[in-house]
């Protein structure tokens, strides 16, 4: 049996330009974060040919190109287990659309697995378990198997793990530059921000679908979300995170002109409560619809904060690992 632990993550700004169609043009960049919330997943050869896969729902069939679920389905013929295999995927923080990356870190965290399974004699098994080759892989999965209509930020912060400047370049390489903030500034930072959880359930790859389809008619928006990313790095390098609430708040407005259903009158009810409470700015984490609300606030208005938002509140720590093998029998 092998196991992974993988981080969600909080993307704070430039999300959008990660999308190979806008980064093509010249390049696109975000800041993110992984947070203390993991996907784990667990695979393990059977003693009979059957295929079993274990999420949310059960699923045993005889053959992999039968599962349902399209990552793990992708990635099992991705590195050519046909039979005999099972596959268990749990999440401390469950449910689909909830903005945290947790499509992705699956993803990341079975191409962790299957590569640790497939090194035993690979001279090359170093690299098959390094962040950069996992992050590939999973975007190859999701990206070009699966034609999602999505970005590539997921796929390494999940593998990286950390508070991390990630640039997408336009011959599709990608660099990822770690932001090292004095203990005092993150511990700052991470006081501030807290998570809600609006109970709101959407299709994400709906909403970013409308979002690629309209990316060249909005170039100039997605310059100034890559702007923002750009200056938070700069903030960050000289540890200063005193305007971020100001940031966030501007990379809202801007995101949700992007497409469709990114907000809708109940979200913007919440997120004005809590403007109007004390907090400095905010965001609807991932593609937007629902999942959870980021939110910017000093400490002392938090309690205000959360009495006016009156929803579930996540508390969270930031990480610097990402995806890691946990347990290895072989």
């Amino acid at each position: 049996m092998i196991i992974s632990k993988t981080p969600l993550r909080i993307s704070l700004f430039g999300g959008g330009t990660d999308f190979p169609d806008y980064y093509r043009r010249g390049y696109g960049a975000v800041v993110s974060t992984t947070i203390d919330k993991y996907v784990y997943v667990a695979v393990h050869k059977r003693f009979d040919d059957e295929v079993r896969v274990r999420y949310f729902e059960n699923e045993t069939v005889s053959d992999v190109s039968q599962i349902k679920h399209n990552i793990i389905r992708e990635a099992l013929k991705y590195f050519k287990v046909e039979k005999g295999i099972e596959v268990v995927s749990m999440a401390e923080v469950t449910g689909q659309g909830t903005g945290l990356g947790s499509s992705s870190a699956l993803d990341v965290g079975l191409v962790k697995c299957l590569s640790r399974q497939n090194i035993m004699g690979n001279r090359n098994w170093s690299e098959m378990l390094a962040p950069e080759y996992c992050a590939k892989i999973a975007c190859e999965i999701e990206l070009e198997r699966l034609h999602y209509p999505i970005g590539k930020q997921d796929q390494y912060a999940a593998s990286y793990g950390g508070l991390n400047y990630i640039k997408f370049n336009a011959d599709d390489s990608v660099e990822v530059k770690p932001i090292h903030l004095i203990d005092m500034n993150k511990q700052r930072l991470e006081d501030s921000l807290m998570l809600f959880y609006t109970g709101m359930i959407r299709d994400g790859n709906t909403i970013l679908a409308g979002q690629k389809q309209n990316i060249p008619n909005k170039l100039q928006i997605l310059d100034e979300i890559r702007g923002l990313a750009d200056m938070c790095y700069f903030y960050f390098r000289h540890s200063d995170p005193t305007h971020l609430g100001d940031m966030l708040r501007r990379g809202w407005e801007l995101k949700k002109q992007l497409a469709g259903g990114i907000t809708n009158p109940e979200i913007d009810a919440i997120y004005q409560r809590a403007l109007d409470a004390g907090a400095e700015g905010g965001k609807i984490c991932g593609a937007g619809g629902g999942g959870f609300l980021l939110l910017y606030s000093p400490k002392a208005r938090q309690d205000r904060v959360r009495k006016a938002v009156g929803l579930k509140e996540m508390e969270f720590k930031f990480t610097n690992k990402g995806s890691e093998i946990i347990y290895a029998d072989n």
